[in-house]
């Protein structure tokens, strides 16, 4: 939900040709399949497109490849190596609740996926006005 949300707020900023966004798990459970369906249908309601999404697994080398590697929980963020100036916490740049995990609404109902789509889309607004500011 997060890659999609923040490519499409990339892109209405005008900055999708500038920053680059990919996403994975730390595990390879779902490699190659799309979304869960409720996720799918949760961004659909909101105007999204989750339909080009595939589950990859998270590459060690990404820490080094890319700018920034921003992690959903602290298990996630354990996996990666810990934080670092090239790896976060997504929600250390949310508005509300600054650096709390995001849940994973997986094994909840529907309202789980609402939950982290407000959470995601605020957020990435906030990253997206920082990603302004850094390529001024």
């Amino acid at each position: 939900m997060a890659h999609v949300v923040l490519e499409s707020s990339l892109a209405a900023a005008g900055l999708a040709d500038r920053v680059q966004v990919s996403s994975a798990g730390t595990a390879g459970w779902h490699v190659g399949k799309p979304m869960d369906a409720r996720a799918a249908a949760t961004l659909a309601d909101a105007g999204h497109d989750p339909t080009r999404h595939r589950a990859q697994q998270y590459d060690a080398g990404w820490t080094s490849s890319y700018d920034l590697v921003l992690v959903m929980d602290d298990s996630n963020l354990a996996d990666v190596g810990g934080r670092s100036e090239r790896v976060a916490k997504f929600r250390d740049f949310d508005p509300i609740g600054t650096g709390d995990d995001v849940p994973d609404p997986y094994y909840g109902g529907d309202e789980g996926f609402t939950e982290v789509l407000e959470m995601v889309a605020r957020t990435s607004e906030t990253i997206v006005e920082r990603c302004r500011r850094v390529l001024r």
